[in-house]
């Protein structure tokens, strides 16, 4: 009964039209603000006359920065971006092809945004921790990872349809840690971002995922989550976490991290969708690439079973189960974004979050 429940669901999901024009988008309010972070103080007495040396100075960081847009008669609920690993805020604006990303798309749908760079990555990257920022390329790494294809070359049936103009606009869209990532740290400025925004959706995007849910858990004002394709980070209670995944990917067997089973259950208490694309194997195979995502898709199944058995509402979408192919690990700026955006929204409406 439930697999024919979330057939039905996918179904509906994938007959949500996407707009066909953009309206103009009238704006009640923008702006950016930081939020959460600590204050580390040098041991010693302020010298104000000795300005290079550290006693007494302060350092602010491990905050989250926000830039917002809230549309004239916004809906109640908004929408919080968090992207993922060598990624910014920009993963969620304009696509490297020039189009619009899903910022612009549910704003014009009625929805505030607010789009988040999480702490130690772009315009939040003063860190308490520091660290060294590598200059060794490995871009194509990230390209093959992503599913985009085997680099130069796209597969054949994704969602991407780049010159080379729009390939160098995605690479420069990477941007490095510039401190230790902690699902911590990073939770803790997200739900200081809630206080701020107030009741909302939260949409993670890979290595957002982890933090993502221990936002949801940390802050009351988070509605309901949407995960695009979280790729580490699956927590489990503690005696129900799945036995390690193996797979030929160079980063490792997958696990999943054992949480408190009150914490745990706090995910049960709202809504959640997990979306993943095409190209995504069900054996595993010497593709390191596409068997990095074989066992993240394959987890996060064990985990929304698991939110489920425990009273939870969670539902996983895996696109070409719903007669969606071709996209990549970045659903919101493939080719077919829009759609992607309207099978989203069809969700919210149906947990009616789209108030």
């Amino acid at each position: 009964m439930k697999k024919m429940m979330v057939a039905a669901l996918c179904l509906s999901l994938f007959t949500a039209s996407a707009e066909a024009f953009h309206k103009p988008v009238t704006l009640a309010d923008q702006g950016s603000f930081t939020a959460g972070g600590t204050v580390v103080t040098a041991p010693g007495k302020l010298d104000n006359s000795k300005p290079l040396d550290a006693a007494g100075q302060t350092l602010h960081g491990d905050h989250a920065y926000v830039f917002y847009q809230k549309p004239v008669k916004a809906k109640k609920l908004g929408l919080v971006f968090l992207h993922g690993a060598g990624q910014s805020g920009k993963t969620w604006e304009t696509t490297p092809d020039g189009r619009d990303g899903f910022q612009n798309l549910f704003l014009e749908k009625g929805y505030a945004t607010y789009v988040v760079d999480q702490p130690r990555r772009g315009r939040a990257g003063q860190s308490t921790t520091g660290g060294t920022v590598s200059n060794k390329p490995m871009e194509q790494l990230w390209y093959d990872n992503f599913r985009i294809g085997l680099y130069p070359d796209v597969y054949r049936n994704a969602q991407v349809d780049w010159d080379e103009n729009a390939r160098d606009e995605f690479f420069r869209s990477m941007t490095p840690n510039t401190g230790a990532f902690d699902e911590q740290v990073i939770s803790d400025a997200m739900a200081a971002v809630f206080e701020k925004s107030g009741d909302g959706v939260l949409m993670t995007h890979s290595q957002g995922g982890g933090p993502g849910w221990w936002t949801a858990i940390k802050s009351s004002h988070v509605k309901g989550v949407v995960a695009l394709e979280p790729g580490s980070g699956f927590i489990f209670p503690e005696g129900e976490v799945p036995a390690p995944m193996e797979t030929t990917s160079p980063f490792g067997a997958l696990k999943g991290t054992p949480v408190a089973r009150t914490d745990f259950e706090k995910l049960t208490k709202l809504p959640i969708l997990v979306v993943y694309g095409d190209n995504i194997p069900t054996e595993r195979t010497q593709e390191w690439n596409l068997d990095n995502w074989r066992v993240r898709l394959a987890m996060a199944r064990l985990w929304v079973d698991t939110v489920n058995r425990h009273g939870g509402d969670a539902t996983l979408l895996h696109l070409p189960e719903a007669g969606v192919y071709g996209n990549t690990h970045f659903l919101m700026s493939d080719k077919n974004n829009e759609k992607i955006a309207s099978m989203i929204e069809a969700w919210m409406k149906e947990k009616k979050l789209d108030r």
